[in-house]
């Protein structure tokens, strides 16, 4: 069911106290005439035949300046900004954040959503789009690459740390195939391990975290610990905890 608040003319100069949108007059007269940021995108996506369904917003407190559209798979959402006139659009596959970017332009932002609604690759998508953004991990997930892309972020971003046995243990982890196949991640002090790199990561698969001195201690899931001498036992460790059926799951789009 549609929400639509009519704001005759009148309010728009000198918006009442309680009008949520009083803030918001100086810079998005049109939204506020449509009532909402979900009303004034639906009739820019109504008069470009584009065919969307925008909806609300799950958050109350968002209600009048976001807006939201998903079909197949995908979503997008858009919302205002207070201090400056400006659309923040976010796209996502799934659980994975696709894509992202700001305009000023209410149709731009209409236009965005239905090329990713329309299943536009992301580079497509910004290439028709360039106030949207993409990144190399969003690529990697269209390509089903996902997880030797995050092995390539995390042995980059460890390579030139002081922390020589947290680079020892990555580079342990990513020379053996079972540990290859899965996907690394951080947390705080643990190199952490997932079936999948698209969220919700696993986790019921062990955890290594360097000690000091070249040792590293390794976490079950199940609370149990121990200490390894050295990044090759500690993998090993790892290795011998592993679940029987672990594997790395297929990742589609």
């Amino acid at each position: 069911m549609t929400d639509r608040i009519t704001l005759v003319p009148e309010q728009l100069p000198g918006a009442v106290p309680d009008d949520a949108m009083r803030s918001y007059t100086p810079l998005y007269p049109d939204v506020v005439r449509a009532g909402s940021l979900r009303n004034a995108l639906q009739d820019v996506a109504d008069r470009a035949g584009y065919g969307l369904d925008v909806e609300l917003t799950t958050s109350p407190g968002w209600r009048y300046v976001a807006a939201k559209v998903a079909a197949g798979g995908r979503s997008a959402n858009a919302l205002m900004a207070l201090d400056v006139r400006s659309f923040a659009v976010g796209c996502w596959a799934g659980t994975v954040h696709m894509a992202d970017g700001s305009t000023d332009d209410l149709s731009e932002v209409a236009g965005a959503l239905h090329a990713w609604l329309r299943r536009a690759r992301v580079g497509e998508l910004v290439d028709q789009w360039p106030f949207m953004r993409t990144w190399a991990l969003a690529e990697a997930h269209e390509r089903g690459r996902a997880i030797p892309a995050r092995w390539t972020q995390l042995r980059t971003s460890v390579a030139g740390t002081r922390n020589t046995e947290l680079r020892a243990l990555v580079e342990a982890a990513f020379g053996r195939p079972e540990l290859r196949a899965l996907s690394p991640g951080r947390s705080m002090y643990w190199l952490t391990f997932s079936r999948q790199a698209a969220p919700p990561l696993c986790r019921d698969l062990p955890a290594v975290m360097p000690l000091g001195n070249g040792r590293y201690r390794v976490r079950h899931t199940d609370g149990r610990t121990l200490e390894a001498e050295g990044a090759d036992e500690a993998v090993v460790a790892v290795l011998a905890w592993l679940p029987a059926d672990v594997a790395a799951a297929p990742e589609t789009m």
